[in-house]
């Protein structure tokens, strides 16, 4: 039995753009809108590319598009304000996240994308332990370790905000298991060393570091599974006894 139904997911994405070209933006006929650098057809499919590779990319069907549209350059940034301390970041409200407040979010998040809120909830005990302030040693942020130009691509304007990170690092996986037909492996493996050194082998890569990162989500999630069940089992005997006394 499947315990996850990955759809098309539906992302409101900036491009991953150099400054001087031009983006498309892609009406969907849910309403979402894609921003993405380029489009093209492929087996069948209309393939939405976050960037100029070829292997960062997500798929729809060609009548799930309604419209397509060429952006401008966008102006040039404003000059950024000074970043305030971390210290005082790390007291903000978002960096005293509880674990129910956690929970919710990650409910929300499986709702939204159709994805078991047990494997969203072992990918970020996997990538972070729950700490919203994380940054891995190669720059990915936040709960579910998202890197900033794939951030940038999913509208996470910053990482270190939980409900952002969430409902990026979830849009993301989803993305990645449609892309990879539901295959668990596959879309944990791109998640952690990125969809193309998934294409480039064919299957999970050997990376001494992926392959145990892959092994330990899927085996923290069967352990969830398990104890959900067990739980439901114990709440059916428990049951059971009062509706044979009435």
């Amino acid at each position: 039995m499947k315990i996850f139904f990955p759809i098309c997911v539906a992302l409101a994405v900036t491009a991953l753009l150099p400054a001087a070209e031009a983006a498309e933006r892609i009406t969907l006929r849910n309403g979402f809108e894609v921003s993405c650098h380029h489009h093209a057809e492929a087996e069948g499919r209309t393939r939405l590319y976050l960037s100029a590779s070829e292997d960062n990319y997500i798929e729809f069907d060609p009548e799930e598009i309604a419209g397509v549209e060429t952006v401008p350059d966008p102006p040039a940034p404003k000059p950024v304000e000074p970043a305030a301390p971390t210290a005082a970041r790390a007291a903000s409200p978002e960096a005293q996240l509880s674990a129910a407040d956690l929970h919710e979010m990650l409910i929300q998040a499986g709702r939204e994308h159709n994805v078991d809120v047990d494997l969203l909830a072992s990918l970020v005990k996997a990538e972070s332990g729950g700490n919203t302030r994380a940054v891995s040693r190669t720059g990915a942020r936040g709960l579910m370790q998202l890197m900033p130009a794939t951030a940038k691509g999913l509208g996470v304007e910053d990482s270190f905000r939980p409900e952002q990170n969430v409902r990026g690092g979830s849009a993301y996986l989803d993305a990645l298991l449609t892309r990879y037909h539901d295959n668990l492996a596959l879309a944990l493996a791109a998640y952690n060393a990125g969809p193309a050194a998934v294409d480039k082998y064919g299957k999970v890569p050997p990376y001494r570091e992926t392959q145990a990162y892959v092994a330990r989500v899927i085996h923290e999630f069967n352990r969830r599974v398990a104890a959900r069940a067990a739980q439901a089992r114990q709440e059916v005997a428990s049951a059971t006894p009062a509706k044979a006394a009435r």
